[in-house]
Parts: structure tokens; C-alpha cells; sequence
């Protein structure tokens, strides 16, 4: 049965199944039958699955599966078997994606807008490489131009200064001289490997590369690919300047990438930073940019069309952030400047906090950053809430193991889970794959810290229900590999998350 592309959703309603799908009525509707009879058709081939205890078709023609306790109790031997590599797949069959996120300009502290994408980028790589694709996390560098020389004549301290703070202070202790575009240079060299880069690591993000603008110019780079579009009649002068064809590709005006001066723009060394990362061995691209930069999406992948690249580039938009504190929004740092700094938001917050915060928002709504919430030591921040799962899974477990040295997960006593908690409890640990799965079709990385939470939810409502240390010693043991797996999960569903899955707290 050639079964068209159908939808399998998880119902709100734990009255539809635990699994419902509409592939009858999109059969029916291909080969013009009846949805139920399609229906009726597909339950009978599947009665005699083990993985179902039943099978019930609703309305017109949906299908609804409930899982059988026999199938959810080996869930927890295969979780129990699989430890820490419990979630990986092979969709990805070793493609390589390089994902260009952050990428702030190495003129001063990085701002919360350009660290939004940080934890975004790190996860989505992280969920990636869990989905059996190879990522590189890259980091353009716009180190040349003239937001530099601007850096040169802050530094310096003359009228045209523009970037302000006690980073800037801190510089012009450092750097000396009058020639604007070295003096610039030397302050993005310090401000990258003694601001921007201690914090990336602070917020727990580990670049592969980072890719120098400066050094694609120098090198050719990006001469070779301009005068490829060139040859080919994508680039054409005018009044002096060179303009890339960007309309042609839906843009609204076609885009400058050499001005009148013989001087490269931003726009036209990103093409070749983009070919760069391509010719690096990437599949595909994904570029994580403020929503400020929506502008730019048809011409840069206009761009890579005319280069041969066509659809091989995603770009996900992050909205803004604001970050309240007691009521009231931070406008800004006293390092920063004019704005409140990544490392002001973790001084304040923590990584975990700020990492959770960050993720649990899809990237394309605005968001307040509750810095009180994040600060609080109870079940109302859900960074707290899922920790406090964590410790108390370790808890659990180290107890039994202090009274019971010789201790070891046997499997063997798994078919005395019975309860509903219990059966729900691994519902929810076996939908990380599924997580892992659709993140990686269509990057909403948001789904990791909800998921968490429903699971964190299942694990408690389990614990109160459950006496897992019991008289009963088989099923003590049994409950407490359910536990394990629960360990297993939680802490696999945080390393993705790149947050921490405390023992104590």
C-alpha cells in the first residue's frame, strides 16, 4: 500500500491513543475511496503488531494507536542498553552542515540581540550531529572596514568616536598612535580574543572556525568569486561601482559589492565567505541572524544561486530581547556601554539559565528575558524545575546504592511496571528520538526545553504516585531501572541542550 504523505501527531486528548494519523483519509482522497474503508483496510494489516494494544479508527477515517505495557516496559531495557548514545540517528548519513551564527562585530562586548542566536546555533548543531550529520559552528568575522576605522577613532578619542564604555577605556590604556586603521585593527584583535571569545565560552559555546574577513580579501577570495559573477554577467558597473544583480533574485534593488573607492562592501566579501564555508566540504548552510538583517536574505541567496548554489542556504531570523529586571527594562551596561552585554546577562542569570531562557522561545517571537524568574530557586523557573528532577533522580539512586553496594540494572523485573504513571513516565522517554528528529527536519530548537519539562512533569507525577523504594524488593529493583532511564534520558535531553544535569542541589 503506497500510503501519500500523512501527518502522525500525538493527540492532547490521551482518549484519541497515544498516536493519530489522517494516512486513511489522504489515501482515500488519492485513490478515490472511502476514508473509513482505507481505514478499516490499514487496521487490519496492523492488528497483529506487538507494539499496539489497540488499534480504533475515529470519525471519518483517523486512525488512533495505543501502545502496549509489554512494548513500553522494553523501551526501558533498550534505554537502559543504549546509555548515552539513547536518541542518535542516522538521518543525517554523515552530510556536513555549517551553521554561521552570533557573528557579532568584533567592535565591543557581544550584545543579547547577536547572543540570542548563540544558544540557538550551539543546540541546533548539537541535535544535528545527534541526527548522524557532521557540523562545523562558524563564526564570521566583519574585522575590516569602516566600523573599524570607527573603533580607531574611539579608541583614539576624537570627534568622530561613536562606540563608548569601559571596554573602550580599558583600550586606549592599550593601544597607542594616530594612524585610525591600525589603531582599529589592534582593537579588534584584543576585543576578540579578550571579550568576544571568553564569552562565547562563558555561555558554553565552542567555535570550529572563525572566519576572517580580512583575510578572504587579503587572500583573494573574494576578487575570485566577484569576478566569477563578473564572466557570467551578474555583476555590472555603474557610476564607478560594481552592483550584483540582487532584483533578479527577487530583491528590491540590486546591491553594491564594490564601491566607487575600489573598496569591497560587507555584502560583497559575504558572498565569498559563504563560497568559503561551501568549498570547506558543507551540504548545506545555516545562518542565524537578527531580525534586523531580514533585508539581506533574497540577495545573498540570490548570490548563491548565481554561483551555483541554489537552495542550499537556510537562514533563521531571532527577534529581539529585553531582559527585565525587579519590573523594569535593562537598557544597558557600564562595560557595553549602550547596551547590556552576554556577560552581564550570565554574571546575572548563570549559563543554564540564560542557555534554558534563550532556547524556550522560538527565535522568530520577541522575547523578555525575566531575569528575577531566572534567579529563583523554585518549581515557578523551569530551569530550577527540570535540575531539581535531575538531583532528585541521583538522590534516589545513590541511596539505594549506599544501602544496596551490590546493586546492578538486571532488567529483569520490568513487566511488574503496570501503573499508569509508570506507563506514562516512558511515553515521555521514549518521544526524545522523535524530538531529535523533527528538530533536525525543521530547526525549532524550542521543542528541547519543553520536552524536558514534560518530561521532568511525568517523572514527578511518577515519583509521588510510585513508592519506588518498596517492600516489595523486585519491584524496587524494577522501578528503580525505571528511574535509571529516566537518568539516562533527562541528562541525554540536557547535554543537547548544553545545560547542566546536576547530582545535587
Amino acid at each position: 500500500m503506497n500510503i501519500p504523505e500523512a501527518e502522525i501527531e500525538q493527540p492532547d486528548n490521551e482518549n484519541f491513543g497515544d498516536y493519530s494519523t489522517n494516512a486513511a483519509l489522504k489515501l482515500a482522497k488519492k485513490e478515490g475511496k472511502n476514508p473509513r474503508e482505507v481505514a478499516e483496510e490499514i487496521v487490519k494489516n496492523l492488528a497483529q503488531e506487538k507494539i499496539f494494544e489497540k488499534i480504533e479508527i475515529a470519525g471519518v477515517g483517523f486512525i488512533n494507536f495505543y501502545l502496549s505495557k509489554e512494548f513500553l516496559r522494553g523501551q526501558v531495557s533498550e534505554i537502559l542498553k543504549e546509555g548515552k548514545n539513547f536518541g542518535q540517528l542516522d538521518l543525517g548519513k554523515g552530510k556536513k552542515i555549517s551553521i554561521d551564527f552570533v557573528s557579532a562585530n568584533p567592535t565591543g562586548p557581544v550584545h543579547i540581540g547577536n547572543a540570542r542566536g548563540g544558544p540557538l546555533g550551539d543546540v541546533l548543531g548539537n541535535v544535528l550531529v545527534a541526527a548522524g550529520f557532521k557540523v562545523s559552528r562558524d563564526y564570521y568575522l566583519n574585522d575590516v572596514g569602516h566600523q573599524v576605522e570607527i573603533l580607531g577613532h574611539s579608541i583614539i578619542g576624537d570627534e568622530q568616536a561613536q562606540y563608548r564604555g569601559q571596554y573602550i577605556d580599558e583600550l586606549r590604556k592599550k593601544i597607542k598612535g594616530s594612524d585610525l586603521k591600525k589603531v582599529g585593527e589592534q582593537g579588534v584583535k584584543i576585543i576578540l580574543e579578550e571579550t568576544v571569545k571568553p564569552a562565547m565560552a562563558k555561555l558554553g559555546i565552542n567555535f570550529d572556525n572563525w572566519i576572517s574577513e580580512k583575510e578572504l580579501q587579503q587572500n583573494g577570495q573574494v576578487d575570485k568569486v566577484l569576478n566569477f559573477l563578473k564572466e557570467k554577467d551578474y555583476i555590472y558597473e555603474k557610476d564607478g561601482a560594481w552592483w550584483f544583480k540582487a532584483s533578479a533574485w527577487g530583491d528590491e534593488k540590486d546591491r553594491v559589492v564594490i564601491k566607487s573607492t575600489g573598496e569591497k562592501t560587507y555584502f560583497g566579501s559575504d558572498i565569498a565567505s559563504h563560497k568559503y564555508r561551501l568549498e570547506q566540504g558543507a551540504d548545506k548552510l545555516i545562518d542565524i541572524w537578527g531580525a534586523d538583517h531580514h533585508g539581506d536574505v533574497k540577495r545573498i541567496k540570490g548570490a548563491l544561486a548565481a554561483l551555483g548554489y541554489e537552495n542550499r542556504l537556510e537562514i533563521i531570523l531571532t527577534q529581539f530581547v529585553r531582559v527585565i529586571k525587579d519590573g523594569q527594562e535593562m537598557k544597558m551596561s557600564k562595560r557595553a556601554g549602550t547596551y547590556v552585554s552576554i556577560d552581564d546577562l550570565i554574571d546575572e542569570a548563570g549559563k543554564d539559565a540564560t542557555r534554558f531562557f534563550f532556547l524556550v522561545r522560538s527565535p522568530d517571537t520577541h522575547m523578555d528575558f525575566d531575569l528575577d524568574l531566572a534567579r529563583q530557586q523554585s518549581e515557578k523557573n523551569p530551569v530550577y524545575y527540570v535540575q531539581y528532577a535531575s538531583a532528585r533522580i541521583h538522590n534516589i539512586l545513590a541511596k539505594f546504592k549506599i544501602k544496596n553496594s551490590k546493586f546492578k540494572i538486571t532488567n529483569q523485573n520490568l513487566k511488574l511496571l503496570t501503573q499508569l504513571a509508570e506507563m506514562d513516565l516512558i511515553k515521555q522517554l521514549i518521544r526524545l528520538p522523535e524530538v531529535i528528529e523533527d528538530t533536525a527536519g525543521d530547526y525549532q530548537v524550542q521543542r528541547l526545553p519543553q520536552y524536558a519539562l514534560d518530561l521532568v512533569r511525568a517523572f514527578h507525577k511518577f515519583y509521588e504516585e510510585c513508592r519506588v523504594i518498596d517492600e516489595d524488593k523486585d519491584l524496587t529493583r524494577a522501578r528503580l531501572e525505571l528511574v535509571e532511564a529516566a537518568r539516562i534520558v533527562l541528562k541525554n535531553t540536557l547535554d543537547l541542550m548544553g545545560i547542566s544535569a546536576p547530582e545535587k542541589m
